[in-house]
């Protein structure tokens, strides 16, 4: 076969959908498969994400049967598979290997379980994180001792974690192992050993006899088995390389993988990822710390909640006008949005918005929302104005996130690149550089994550010498912004602005005059 017949497959597993990506070799999307999933609440435990793991096995699979049948490209063309999900979600097993609890990764059912911890030793919570990089707010503690407590059959039956990664690869090949970048994540991993520490489980009144074997990233685990062949078309025997959390894998997907190097992921939530090459975590425990996808590197990530939301907001609840004016034309709203902010100054006239913050790991909660500093004038002051200054919080959280990374550990990147859906704004990206001060590069891929995945299957089998060599054979780029020097000091004396105001309304919404506009769970 030669390496133009050769072809390599992403599965990814999201929070709203699963997918199937086909590339070539050099990076080129052959084809996609996409369909949503739900993960229901249970009636009994209000905030519960349950997965349905026999039903979106049947999705995940009906994706790769249906991607090689619109491609056409032949099960045998299939180099390598590797896999990629949502981090934080975890699975149960029992000892026969039958699945038999499964939480999503924003499953927020163990607020109780949260409190039981705190009490139980006030500083647990703060000597798990300088160990394992994470906090109680999103990790897999409070989680397994909600299964104790409630569903005490459940626990006693369990005889291995796991995470949906890592199901994937179980379901196509019968091994069942877990990866360090995305295994991170639960809080049960000593960082810089990149492997599982029962006595953080132990120490937390949980068992310790249910954490398997760890392979690193771009490992072989495995070929593709008899039932994984039937369930989705591929070739039986064909290799299955270890991928990764999807954040992880999204630095891979846009090239940026060497220590030192770092993107901003925009969307519904907002994650500065910083690479490293130490284990090393945050002695304020402000920041996360997570296992990267490439061995020996580590990802400081600092993530802000609701940034796109906010934004979907604005547009629904004020933007009725441009929407009509978008479909009429044919036009992406907020394109339309876009083209009547840029005309609004930078700083918007010395308005100041809060809604995401600078992150606090150890004590994570975001201000009641709030737009200040702005005056009766509807000439300076319109819904563009408004909506510029949304953009402008956004990335001065970013540029705290930056300066809270290089205090804990030094450093700060030279340049940033920029993925997600926000970045296809022009308007964003550029308010970004401007605001941070750095060029700003933003890649062509739409599925940064799935390539990743596909670099780490191409690494697994051979195709590429190294991650960081593949990643930059695939990686192309569409657009750089440089910094424009003339809206320096505005922004300047705007981000100093902003982190003072935003300190006044954390005050308030701390003290229970106003309510926060998001929480961590137990707080």
């Amino acid at each position: 076969m030669s390496e133009t017949e050769k072809y390599l497959l992403a599965m990814d597993a999201g929070t709203g959908s699963v997918r199937a990506v086909i590339f070539a070799v050099d990076g080129t999307q052959v084809g996609v498969v996409q369909k949503e999933w739900t993960h229901r609440e249970d009636p009994r435990w209000p905030g519960s994400m349950d997965f349905d793991w026999g039903h979106n096995w049947e999705l995940a699979s009906s994706c790769v049967r249906e991607v090689l049948a619109k491609t056409g490209v032949a099960p045998e063309a299939i180099a390598a598979v590797s896999t990629t999900c949502m981090r934080e979600g975890i699975l149960l097993y029992d000892a026969e290997g039958n699945e038999i609890w499964a939480c999503a990764n924003v499953d927020a059912r163990s607020d109780d379980e949260v409190g039981q911890l705190i009490a139980m030793n006030p500083d647990l919570e703060r000597e798990i994180y300088l160990e394992s990089g994470q906090t109680y707010a999103l990790g897999a503690l409070p989680r397994l001792l909600w299964v104790k407590n409630k569903m005490p059959e459940v626990y006693e039956r369990t005889a291995r974690i796991g995470m949906f990664n890592d199901w994937l690869i179980y379901k196509l090949t019968g091994d069942l192992a877990v990866e360090p970048s995305n295994g991170s994540t639960t809080g049960i991993m000593d960082l810089k050993r990149r492997d599982w520490d029962p006595s953080i489980a132990e120490r937390c009144g949980l068992r310790t006899d249910i954490f398997g074997p760890v392979r690193e990233c771009g490992e072989v685990a495995g070929s593709v088995n008899a039932r994984g062949a039937a369930d989705t078309g591929l070739a039986e025997g064909t290799p299955v390389v270890v991928g990764g959390g999807d954040c992880q894998l999204g630095m891979i997907g846009v090239g940026a993988v060497l220590p030192g190097e770092a993107a901003v992921f925009g969307g519904s939530f907002w994650q500065y990822e910083f690479n490293t090459d130490s284990g090393a975590t945050d002695p304020g425990c402000r920041v996360r710390v997570n296992c990267a996808a490439a061995p020996g590197t580590w990802q400081y990530e600092a993530l802000a909640f609701k940034p796109g939301l906010v934004m979907r907001w604005f547009r629904d609840g004020f933007c009725q006008a441009e929407k009509a004016e978008a479909d009429a034309t044919g036009r992406d709203v907020y394109d339309v949005m876009n083209e009547r902010a840029e005309k609004v100054p930078a700083g918007s006239h010395g308005m100041v918005c809060c809604f995401s913050d600078v992150m606090n790991y150890i004590h994570w909660t975001h201000a009641a929302p709030t737009f200040t500093n702005f005056e009766l004038d509807p000439e300076r002051f319109d819904k563009y104005t408004f909506y510029r200054a949304i953009l402008e919080n956004t990335a001065l959280l970013v540029r705290g996130h930056i300066e809270l990374v290089r205090e804990a550990t030094g450093n700060e990147p030279e340049e940033l690149v920029f993925a997600g859906g926000a970045a296809k704004s022009p308007l964003w990206a550029q308010i970004l550089a401007d605001v941070t001060g750095k060029r700003v590069k933003v890649p062509e891929v739409k599925e940064a994550t799935a390539l990743g995945a596909a670099v780490l299957a191409g690494y697994g089998v051979g195709l590429y010498p190294s991650i960081s060599e593949g990643a930059r054979q695939v990686v192309r780029w569409d657009r750089t912004f440089e910094p424009n020097p003339d809206n320096k000091d505005v922004y300047e004396q705007l981000y100093r602005l902003w982190r003072e105001v935003y300190a006044k309304q954390f005050e308030l919404s701390e003290a229970g005059v106003t309510k926060s506009m998001w929480r961590a769970p137990g707080l």
